[in-house]
């Protein structure tokens, strides 16, 4: 079985897993200065064999620089269709690639409706039915985004750690309280919209910031590790079997 490379260029990382058939075998991730080095070291260790797939949210120079040094790499771009999950974007093909893989992911992980959310750079709130369908979604700040915006667009409120409580009593806390809760708000005035239509959804959390947002969310929810890229292994895994004349929704692009 030849082994399968998964990335995931995001906004400020690398996040990548390293795949024998459906066994993942090792995963990290590295920041973007990083990944020259990441390269090297991954470059001696693939067989000419090793197919490779991804993700890319990030300057295009860089995923330009993944495919000179590892060999060409299949880029995911969101379609009509895919791996069972229907897309409900205006214009399909405009959705994120995170976006798309995530809501792969969480249709071959879970048996029901679910909130996608992944926590990074940006935050993303994606309502996914039971049957696959994408019916549209939330993008707002990061956490991490939100305290820094906050630092440059004003004179003295400071980037400093804090921590959430009600009420707050001093800035810091005031600073972590009010970011926190602006993701927090945003996700479950979503989930209730959604729940109209969709009894019984579970909100799947993840990125880097997920286990901080989900112990404060009062929605069922549970945390999963690299949606993303495990969305992609969904990908890989279908361009591998041949796709029935009568169905294309495991056709990988």
């Amino acid at each position: 079985m030849n082994p399968t490379l998964l990335l995931d260029l995001g906004n400020t990382r690398l996040k990548w897993a390293l795949l024998e058939g459906e066994h993942w075998r090792e995963s990290g991730a590295c920041r973007h200065v990083d990944i020259p080095q990441w390269i090297e070291a991954m470059r001696v260790r693939l067989p000419a064999s090793t197919r490779r797939f991804g993700v890319n949210v990030a300057h295009d120079r860089l995923a330009l620089e993944l495919e000179r040094q590892l060999g060409p790499i299949r880029w995911l771009v969101a379609e009509a269709q895919c791996c069972g999950v229907t897309n409900g974007y205006d214009e399909p093909e405009r959705l994120g690639a995170d976006r798309w893989a995530a809501l792969i992911a969480a249709h071959h992980l879970h048996d029901g409706a679910a909130l996608v959310v992944c926590c990074g750079t940006a935050t993303t709130v994606d309502w996914l039915e039971a049957d696959g369908r994408f019916r549209g979604g939330l993008i707002l700040p990061g956490l991490t985004t939100m305290r820094e915006s906050l630092v440059r667009a004003t004179a003295k409120l400071p980037l400093a750690a804090g921590e959430v409580r009600l009420p707050p009593t001093n800035t810091r806390d005031a600073i972590a309280s009010g970011c926190l809760l602006a993701q927090v708000g945003a996700i479950e005035y979503y989930y209730r919209v959604m729940e109209g239509t969709a009894c019984g959804a579970v909100a799947l959390v993840s990125g880097g910031d997920a286990e901080i947002i989900a112990a404060h969310l009062v929605i069922p929810a549970r945390t999963v590790d690299n949606l993303v890229l495990r969305g992609l292994a969904v990908v890989a895994a279908a361009s591998t079997r041949p796709t029935p004349s009568h169905d294309t929704r495991e056709t990988a692009p």
